[in-house]
């Protein structure tokens, strides 16, 4: 069943994630809240059909997580061993908050963005550069999956096996259509009166649902819960 979340919820859930990956987890308590967090936005790209990113982002956080705990220590010996601790720690450190900002992403319209924020009396400037940025990602996906198929279609996909000929036949392609889609996504926001003087009317209409109460209410008490027994029940 798809979830339609304001996207004040979802701000909020990125700021609560956010705020939790930046305390450690240092006993099984802690870990659980996390994990919990972690699993919310990663059903809600289920319940988006967004089975793949779902899927891959689930696998590399579990693999993490069991790596870290059962497999791995801080005082794990060897040079192989210390550089996978400290990758698979860095995953579970921070992945949760680049899921959540993925599902926000990918899930969020621009119009729907910027009614938001204009209900939150979030100043243009901020609200302007967010919106660029959140087109700004997906659009440079798509253009390299268009350099990535056109360099198959000419039978250089891997250049040889050279390393600088793929650097060079995908990231200055890539370098120039960032530039173009930079202009562009500049001059589409200033031609629908992004910043303008007069107040930019919506015909996107923001309403909380009980999915948007009940995920605030749950993130509120999990950051209650990860505050309290960290800082304050030692």
């Amino acid at each position: 069943m798809k979830v339609r979340l304001d996207p004040r919820t979802k701000l909020y859930m990125i700021l609560i994630v956010s705020a939790i990956v930046m305390m450690s987890a240092t006993t099984p308590l802690l870990w659980t809240v996390r994990i919990i967090m972690t699993m919310i936005p990663i059903l809600l790209l289920i319940a988006e059909k967004r089975y793949a990113s779902a899927l891959r982002f689930f696998m590399l956080y579990i693999i993490a997580i069991v790596l870290t705990f059962y497999f791995l220590s801080a005082d794990s010996t060897g040079l192989l061993k210390a550089l996978l601790t400290g990758y698979c720690g860095i995953v579970a450190q921070f992945l949760p908050a680049l899921i959540t900002a993925w599902y926000v992403v990918r899930t969020t319209k621009i119009d729907e963005f910027m009614s938001a924020m204009q209900k939150m009396h979030v100043p243009d400037g901020i609200t302007i550069s967010l919106a660029v940025v959140m087109r700004f990602f997906p659009t440079i996906k798509e253009e390299y999956a268009s350099i990535r198929d056109a360099m198959k279609m000419r039978g250089i996909a891997l250049a040889d096996g050279n390393i600088i000929k793929m650097l060079e036949y995908r990231m200055i392609p890539l370098l120039f259509s960032c530039v173009n889609i930079g202009d562009e996504l500049s001059a589409a926001a200033i031609t629908r009166g992004l910043g303008g003087e007069v107040k930019r009317s919506s015909v996107v209409e923001l309403k909380m649902s009980i999915a948007d109460y009940l995920l605030i209410v749950g993130f509120t008490v999990a950051t209650v819960i990860f505050v309290f027994f960290k800082y304050v029940k030692r």
